[in-house]
């Protein structure tokens, strides 16, 4: 992909993002995955003071050297870098635990890269648990989640039009997690019955 176009990519994504004003300190949740990724690109593109957040859970082999994929982004988009370990406690449910053990050493204000595919997966969870109007309506603080309009094929692609290493997190594909059914699965299953494209709809539902 040629410069211009990688450019021209990005100029459209970050008119549907929902960053703050150009100079404002901003720190950013980066595991160094297409999504993550993409949040930096476009944060630093924005014009905001960036420091990237990479915790390394120590959950699988050679997860420590993801940190260095994220710092050399970082250090290309001109952004801080900041490196935490935390420890995951014992018990079920090792997807909550592992988000509890991240925000409990991350800074309370920061940004994650959730997208509008994060936003339908999370609804369909929350419905399936039973939920109420808030349940329905996940990630509506723009500041906490500015790249929510974008679909996860598009934060891949502007990864893979500007050249970034992407970290790939292999239970991602594991079926033991609700959320990779829900995505590998569910969505799939509704969007062949519906004959449409059933993110978007739960995305408009959801607002």
């Amino acid at each position: 992909m040629t410069v211009p176009v990688a450019a021209a990519m990005m100029q459209s994504f970050l008119a549907r993002c929902t960053f703050p004003a150009p100079g404002t300190q901003l720190h950013c949740a980066v595991s160094g995955g297409a999504d993550s990724s993409a949040l930096l690109l476009l944060a630093a593109a924005a014009g905001c003071q960036v420091t990237a957040h990479h915790v390394d859970h120590g959950l699988r082999e050679g997860s420590a050297a993801e940190a260095g994929v994220v710092a050399a982004l970082a250090t290309r988009v001109r952004a801080d870098f900041v490196s935490h370990q935390s420890t995951v406690a014992p018990g079920s449910n090792l997807e909550a635990r592992a988000r509890q053990a991240r925000f409990g050493c991350l800074p309370k204000q920061i940004a994650t890269g959730h997208t509008l595919d994060d936003r339908a997966e999370t609804m369909c969870i929350n419905l399936m648990r039973g939920a109420a109007r808030t349940g329905l309506s996940p990630f509506r603080d723009g500041d906490r989640h500015p790249i929510v309009r974008l679909r996860r094929s598009e934060t891949l692609a502007l990864c893979h039009a500007h050249q970034v290493d992407i970290v790939f997190d292999p239970s991602n594909n594991d079926p033991a997690y609700v959320r990779n059914r829900v995505r590998h699965e569910l969505l799939p299953l509704l969007d062949a019955i519906s004959c449409r494209d059933v993110a978007a709809v739960l995305d408009r539902q959801a607002d």
